[in-house]
């Protein structure tokens, strides 16, 4: 692409943000509470920034454009300046330190963690998270609203873990202060603008381990039958090329373990045999964990943050998520086969919900999903109607509340509020765990019929040998 035509692009996309910050700002998606037995509640932000073009820069003193004006006049303001409107849209992502035990260690994700007692709301929790990560002070930054707030899920949709609640703020000035990476958090940070994440060149696939979310902490011959059997996930994936990248050199992870590199004696052949034997059944085991730190390995976005990104470009008009995205299937090829038979008219039903959602301009809950994006089925919202409020049945005995997918209720919703936008990749997910649930039953149950078919042939096959 030319210098024109990236330029041009940017405009593009200039032209369709501004509306939909607007819109955010003025619509903001409902709270989701905390389903039984779960108390945690995380925040994350997706920052925007504009790159400056050479030819257009900005003025090094502060324009004051934010001072005292509400949001929408200060988005009009700020995208009426000449250096922005010929900038290129950028956003911020985290990659996150290597340490040893953690699930998501090394994952590409936005700044943000975990709400705390002290923090007042979940948009506080977002701020102050930000600043201990990447000292980022949010604080000077426009709120311009959220995003769907998600249930996240792990064990296959059994166990909830907490709700997700991204925030969107957006940067008023190209003069950003030097980001401080907390080591421990955060191995670095990249901006990528908003064309490369458009880009369908840069659509790719990730592979991840399951095992670690089936089994129990700690339980290693589950885990070992479940790799076995299953394999890994498939999650589609963005490549992510950025324009700045920030290391943090203080990182344990900062520089190459070659201590198995450097010997001093050439070893023999049985110990070079052993030593890739050993190294590759522990690149078996860990996984998409293995060599995750590595500086040189692709930054690939998947996954929750994908599914937040997701939302957010779905708002952007021409660039639907259905461009970059597709649903998730295993590595066997057995497994993929009976997860298509078993996912064709589930897939073939919510391309027509698709269709008729914005015709219809139905209320659709928030979605609940697995860690890697998974959905699980979310409750049905009942409206009484001598109730305002929207009900949700949670099921009829407590076990089921319990143990069953995870119920929410989103008693915040009246039924003549205006119809919320809902989650593109939530919709499309919404109900499909189950169906992965089913194809997997299915694959493992064909697998033992066709094992004792073998055996049962190899046995009449041993003893009409033995008689002859």
């Amino acid at each position: 692409m030319s210098s024109n035509d990236s330029h041009r692009s940017s405009q593009g996309i200039l032209g369709h943000l501004h509306p939909v910050l607007s819109d955010l700002s003025g619509n903001p998606y409902p709270y989701v509470p905390n389903p039984p037995n779960c108390k945690k509640r995380a925040s994350v932000a997706l920052i925007i920034r504009i790159q400056p073009h050479s030819s257009h820069w900005p003025p090094d003193q502060d324009d004051g454009t934010r001072l005292g004006y509400s949001i929408q006049d200060q988005l009009k303001a700020f995208f009426a300046n000449s250096w922005v409107q010929n900038g290129d849209p950028e956003v911020l992502f985290i990659k996150r330190a290597a340490r040893s035990g953690d699930r998501w260690t090394s994952h590409v994700a936005f700044p943000g963690g975990r709400r705390e007692e002290s923090d007042e709301d979940d948009k506080a929790a977002a701020i102050r998270e930000t600043f201990e990560e990447v000292g980022l002070d949010l604080k000077n930054a426009i709120h311009v609203g959220n995003l769907p707030q998600k249930v996240v899920t792990t064990s296959w949709g059994q166990t909830p873990l907490m709700i997700l609640c991204p925030y969107i703020f957006l940067l008023t000035s190209h003069a950003i202060p030097p980001l401080k990476l907390q080591p421990s958090e955060v191995g670095s940070t990249h901006w990528v603008s908003l064309r490369a994440l458009l880009s369908p060149s840069l659509r790719t696939y990730e592979h991840a381990d399951v095992s670690d979310r089936l089994a129990r902490q700690g339980d290693h011959l589950a885990r070992f039958f479940l790799r076995l059997m299953l394999g890994q996930m498939r999650f589609a994936a963005i490549r992510l090329l950025p324009s700045e990248s920030i290391y943090c050199s203080s990182a344990p992870a900062f520089l190459p373990n070659d201590s198995s590199k450097t010997t001093l004696q050439t070893p023999s052949s049985n110990e070079s045999i052993l030593s890739k034997a050993k190294q590759a059944l522990q690149t078996w085991w860990l996984s998409d964990h293995a060599g995750s730190a590595n500086l040189d390995r692709p930054l690939l976005l998947w996954g929750l943050t994908l599914g937040i990104l997701a939302d957010f470009l779905d708002l952007l008009p021409q660039y639907q998520a259905l461009r970059f995205w597709s649903y998730p299937t295993f590595t066997p090829l057995d497994v993929r086969f009976w997860v298509w038979i078993c996912s064709f008219t589930f897939r073939r039903r919510k391309l027509k919900e698709l269709a008729t959602r914005e015709k219809d301009r139905l209320l659709i809950p928030p979605p609940a999903v697995e860690e890697g994006l998974d959905s699980i089925a979310v409750p049905k919202v009942a409206h009484d109607s001598s109730n305002t409020a929207s009900r949700t049945d949670y099921g009829s005995t407590k076990n089921d509340q319990d143990t069953s997918c995870v119920r929410t209720y989103y008693g915040s919703i009246r039924p003549n509020q205006k119809p919320s936008r809902s989650s593109t990749v939530g919709v499309l997910l919404e109900g499909y765990w189950v169906v992965i649930r089913r194809a997997v039953v299915l694959a493992l149950i064909a697998r033992v019929v066709v094992g004792i078919v073998v055996v049962w042939r190899l046995l009449r096959w041993y003893r009409r040998r033995g008689r002859c």
